[in-house]
């Protein structure tokens, strides 16, 4: 195989249904401010370090692309040197990704986040509720309560004040224990849009009985009413108890998904060894929970990033992805949920890890 691919080569592999894996170079600032792959960011001074974390298969075919492509050349070499035989450099760089236009529109690697929530969004009809109906609604004491989906620490950094923090897929799994009452109204937040909006549509297809919306543009919103954002941790933290477990659980089955596959440790690990396919292993519990205790040569994947963000983790489309959990399962039905809706083949491997206190 060549060093490097032209456009047209590339453009014919982001057609075909082969493994095949997209990783962006640039600096995660510039990464940021557009993404016309919605490819993998692993910014290049990373790239050696953690390959193997996003591309598990050394021969997947793996597209590296940067501004500069002497960049993604001369680390595509590196990666060979290193027996990764499937890397190769995207010739000319995004430039010449950006010039291939002109011989019609671009394929991209993977959905944006956004444009995958807005599409569910307005499909479903999912309901908002704006910043200035959220201030208005408070002032006349209304029994309302904001859940906001991002990590914890993106919480912490600065929320709607009085929000509660429920991670995305923590959402429906601590759902009874930070609403106890039906009669509660709940806005779900996130900085912008597509977790508010897939946090609000999977209590809706849960069929909670409260009233559910989310709340347009999130903090954005908020503070363009002139609001300020409150610092630090969750005031009420959850406690997931039998009763909690059970409600979500009940809850999960009103998605009315098909069954996702379960497997058990045996078979995930003899996927994983597969040497004609490649597997992903990711633990969707809470960060803290993954810390305290988690199965070898797994991957910490908070479910809630998953849902919106999932080129972040998954590198190569066409894979298996095998979510784990503990046993109540809860959070790995959350993100199968929406997960299948973006094409990914989900399996999910039930553990019986020791309880850990839950973070906010």
């Amino acid at each position: 195989m060549s060093l490097s691919i032209d456009a047209p080569t590339f453009r014919r592999w982001l057609d075909d249904r082969g493994e095949l894996a997209v990783l962006d170079l640039r600096s995660v600032e510039l990464f940021a401010k557009g993404e016309p792959l919605y490819a993998t960011n692993v910014p290049a001074d990373r790239l050696l370090a953690e390959f193997s974390r996003y591309v598990p298969r050394a021969v997947v075919r793996t597209v590296l692309v940067h501004d500069d492509a002497s960049v993604s050349e001369r680390l595509a070499q590196q990666l060979r040197d290193r027996g990764h035989a499937g890397v190769v450099s995207l010739q000319g760089g995004l430039a010449a990704w950006a010039a291939e236009a002109a011989n019609g529109a671009l394929p991209t690697f993977d959905t944006s986040g956004l444009n995958f929530s807005v599409a569910v969004r307005d499909a479903q009809g999912t309901p908002k509720v704006t910043a200035a109906e959220l201030q208005a609604r408070r002032a006349n004491g209304a029994d309302v309560v904001v859940l906001d989906t991002r990590t914890a620490e993106e919480f912490a950094r600065g929320h709607v004040p009085g929000a509660l923090s429920a991670p995305g897929a923590e959402l429906l799994h601590r759902f009874r224990s930070l609403v106890p009452s039906s009669a509660t109204e709940v806005l779900v937040s996130c900085a912008g849009l597509p977790r508010a909006i897939l946090g609000a549509q999977t209590l809706i297809d849960a069929g909670v009985a409260n009233k559910v919306s989310y709340l347009d543009d999130g903090t954005r919103g908020w503070t363009d009413i002139g609001g300020t954002l409150e610092q630090g941790p969750s005031a009420r933290q959850a406690v997931v108890d039998e009763a909690v477990l059970a409600a979500a659980q009940a809850a999960v089955k009103a998605f009315g998904d098909a069954p996702v596959p379960e497997v058990d440790l045996a078979t995930a690990r003899t996927w994983q060894a597969d040497t004609a396919r490649t597997t992903y292993l990711l633990d969707v519990r809470t960060p803290v929970e993954y810390a305290a205790a988690h199965l070898p040569d797994t991957v910490s994947a908070e479910g809630g990033q998953l849902l919106a963000v999932s080129h972040r983790t998954i590198a190569v489309r066409g894979a298996r992805v095998v979510l784990i959990d503990d046993l109540a399962g809860v959070r790995a039905a959350t993100t199968a949920h929406w997960l299948r809706r973006r094409g990914f083949e989900i399996a999910v491997l039930k553990h019986a890890f020791q309880p850990v206190a839950l973070a906010a």
